[in-house]
């Protein structure tokens, strides 16, 4: 296993929401990695892995880190660590990575912080031209929940990138925020919000439990010029385990194969595997 230096904290970018923070590092040596993988930072005698956001090709190492108020290790990332201040990585670490590519449609769906292993893997699919496939696009999806709009880590970012690439189709799906906002967009759960853009001439529903049938059938708030087919995609989920479970099961019941399904989930909450 690679263990790299990290000589310096370049920046610290915190998002408008307290319990997200974005750190990047610049490293003393090369970070090799594939999207998806991650690595663990070590600080003051603690040890905690994150999964990189950044893409390969970037000059930083980009995290993604939720705030765990009692916790040991991410108050220090979040409020008291200085620019300069020197930390250490190891890594990087995982097979959480993209499958080589295909004709298939890329879906990756994910909750809080477990958007980071996606922004590098779409960020790179579209710098290494991933998003075509013997010269013919395939579509890129990114269903990204949370409970408030601030709950959503990167959303600028990926609305760019939806202006810029017409395969690429963000769909930010929230529970609350409706409630006291004028949010026009999805306000489902992501399993629940998924159901809406499926094709429907693809999907045999019977195997699908009730309560996410009535899905396939309401029409999806954002207009976007796809649909899903569970015959030709491939999906990438991560966030708590309830989604990861509830969303796997509804992707088998509709008919994506369970080889072209991979998944990484923690806790019912962040805090509860990740103890900061």
């Amino acid at each position: 296993m690679l263990a790299t230096k990290l000589d310096t904290l370049q920046d610290r970018y915190e998002r408008d929401h307290p319990m997200l923070v974005s750190l990047r590092f610049q490293t003393d040596d090369s970070l090799q990695f594939v999207p998806g993988q991650y690595v663990t930072l070590r600080y003051d005698g603690t040890s905690r892995p994150y999964s990189i956001a950044s893409s390969p090709n970037s000059d930083e190492t980009e995290l993604c880190v939720q705030r765990v108020p009692d916790g040991t290790l991410t108050p220090t990332l979040c409020e008291t660590l200085d620019e300069g201040d020197t930390i250490s990585i190891r890594g990087p670490s995982g097979d959480f990575v993209l499958a080589d590519p295909s004709e298939r449609d890329l879906v990756f769906s994910a909750t809080g912080t477990g958007i980071a292993p996606f922004k590098s893997m779409i960020d790179y699919t579209f710098e290494e031209e991933h998003h075509l496939f013997e010269d013919k696009p395939r579509d890129i999806w990114l269903f990204l929940g949370g409970a408030w709009e601030d709950d959503l880590p990167y959303r600028d970012a990926f609305r760019d990138l939806e202006e810029k690439y017409e395969q690429f189709h963000f769909v930010p799906t929230l529970t609350r925020e409706t409630y006291l906002s004028l949010w026009k967009g999805e306000n489902a759960y992501v399993q629940q919000t998924m159901m809406k853009y499926f094709d429907p001439e693809t999907v045999d529903s019977s195997a699908l439990d009730e309560d996410l049938r009535m899905y396939l059938d309401e029409e999806p708030r954002l207009d976007i010029d796809a649909q899903l087919d569970p015959n030709s995609m491939e999906v990438y989920a991560c966030g708590i385990n309830t989604m990861i479970h509830d969303l796997t099961e509804a992707l088998k019941a509709v008919g994506v194969p369970e080889a072209n399904i991979s998944a990484e989930g923690y806790g019912q909450t962040e805090s509860e595997t990740n103890e900061g």
